[in-house]
């Protein structure tokens, strides 16, 4: 329940079915993905707890789910029949690209060589 690619892929889902008029079904998906992301969240600061180095993670996961709490809750407040409240959409993308930002800064991450520890094979002789 820790992963960040079910809620990421919830929330690109509901931003899609808004481009596509379904708005219901934008809604659902995106309520769909509060628990997700929640449980991302919680695994993200439980690493952080833990002593681990995953600050990136920790914050951008609760960062992430808090921007979804906002995001349904305009959806939801929102007059009906009037369209989607471009919050809830750019709160919604403003996550996806918060689940993202780990695997960005995971790629743009420069090498660092490691130095190549030479052994030396010794032929022992026996007298």
């Amino acid at each position: 329940m820790g992963s960040r690619l079910l809620p990421l892929s919830l929330a690109l889902g509901a931003v899609v079915a808004d481009a596509g008029g379904v708005h219901r079904l934008g809604f659902w998906l995106l309520l769909l993905a509060i628990p997700a992301a929640a449980g991302a969240a919680f695994v993200g600061v439980g690493d952080v707890l833990e002593g681990k180095s995953a600050w990136l993670r920790g914050i951008s996961t609760t960062l992430a789910l808090a921007l979804l709490l906002l995001g349904s809750a305009v959806r939801e407040g929102a007059p009906v029949g009037n369209g989607v409240p471009a919050l809830a959409i750019s709160a919604a993308l403003g996550a996806a690209l918060l689940y993202t930002l780990p695997a960005l800064f995971w790629v743009l991450e420069p090498l660092v060589p490691r130095s190549r520890v030479r052994t030396t094979a010794r032929v022992r002789t026996e007298p």
